[in-house]
């Protein structure tokens, strides 16, 4: 085992919060255990990384990797000259920083950077959020000792000697209770009345957002209130689409910081279904109406949402049907008290609270 006072220890990916956010949970009870350890990021220039983790108070290395564009295009080729100064950038950081292991959460800066490392002798741990791997972290899995996972079958994608079924690190700050009082002051709620949360992911969800412009007079006559996460993207086009016809009960905001009163406060939540989404959906037992976005590597959103579904967990509305749909359902689901309490219970139940702790004491079985 490692001096545990002069651990030193990389993290690797991220390009979206649903790698960011468990990434920083990992970091957060490494140095809840070890104080001293000195953790060093590297994600990939330009993306959600570089402001979300020197806010969370760690070090970050930005690399100029970038995902290969489907068409056949001169741009690819940039792409793999960056791909090729970010592998000789991810050894000259390896070998500066010296770390006993490289943890990789998914994204495009973790492949050169766990190659490295793997090459350098240095052992790596993997940890896939979603039901269908990635390509980085498929790519990766032979180079990797562990893989933490969080849906049961992934031996289809990774050898099942490497499998550690975690869960997903869940953010710390949503796991408080009882914030009604000081969340209903924060969002400024002037009723008691139950509250609908609509989040499309970090970044905002278009579709999520065009359903929400055509049944927004439908919630207006509803005894409800409603958060609205439009995403910073879309706010400012919502704000002058909607003017001075914004209603009182409709709170838009372009992102919400405070997740922990948002999670509290809903009585029900709409989603995306992102791994990240729902494993703090899980964990915060709330019944939730997922859209699972199109737009992802072989419609993973799907096949994350129907594991909830399949459990009794949630309702899955489809991306092209949402516009039509998914304000009445969601409105008819608020509406049958039983049924939400049905799908919260069910949801708590897939629940996997500990999975940072597990998955961290993974991390320090593979220091030596």
């Amino acid at each position: 085992m490692s001096d545990r006072n002069n651990l030193h220890i990389i993290i690797s990916g991220g390009g979206t919060g649903g790698h960011i956010f468990p990434a920083l949970s990992i970091a957060d009870e490494i140095k809840q255990r070890v104080p001293d350890a000195d953790i060093l990021f590297v994600g990939a220039k330009d993306r959600m990384e570089m402001e979300r983790v020197p806010a969370a108070g760690y070090k970050i290395v930005g690399l100029p990797v970038r995902g290969l564009k489907r068409k056949l295009t001169i741009e690819n080729i940039r792409i793999l000259l960056d791909f090729m100064k970010s592998k000789r950038m991810a050894r000259k950081i390896i070998k500066d920083f010296n770390p006993c292991i490289a943890i990789g959460v998914g994204g495009y800066a973790s492949a050169p950077v766990l190659s490295a490392a793997s090459k350098m002798g240095i052992p790596c741990l993997l940890q896939e959020q979603n039901s269908y791997a990635g390509v980085t972290n498929r790519l990766l899995a032979k180079k990797s000792s562990t893989i933490c996972v969080a849906y049961e079958g992934m031996e289809k994608y990774f050898p099942a000697e490497k499998l550690v079924f975690t869960g997903n690190p869940v953010r710390k700050i949503i796991l408080n209770d009882d914030l009604k009082k000081e969340a209903r002051a924060h969002f400024k709620l002037q009723t008691e009345n139950p509250v609908l949360f609509i989040v499309g992911g970090s970044l905002g969800a278009k579709t999520l957002n065009l359903a929400m412009l055509k049944g927004i007079e439908s919630l207006s006559e509803m005894k409800i209130e409603v958060l609205w996460q439009t995403g910073k993207i879309y706010h400012q086009q919502i704000q002058e689409e909607l003017k001075d016809r914004i209603p009182a009960n409709i709170h838009i905001l372009d992102f919400v910081s405070r997740m922990d009163l948002a999670y509290n406060i809903a009585d029900l939540l709409v989603s995306r279904a992102g791994a990240l989404s729902l494993s703090e959906i899980c964990v915060v037992g709330k019944p939730s109406v997922l859209v699972p976005s199109p737009n992802v590597a072989e419609d993973h959103q799907t096949k994350n949402a129907r594991a909830l579904v399949n459990a009794g967990a949630a309702i899955m509305v489809r991306d092209g049907e949402a516009t039509e749909k998914l304000i009445n359902n969601a409105v008819a689901l608020l509406n049958n008290k039983e049924k939400l309490i049905e799908l919260g219970n069910n949801a708590i139940k897939l629940a996997k609270p500990t999975a940072t702790k597990t998955i961290v004491d993974e991390v320090f079985k593979l220091i030596h």
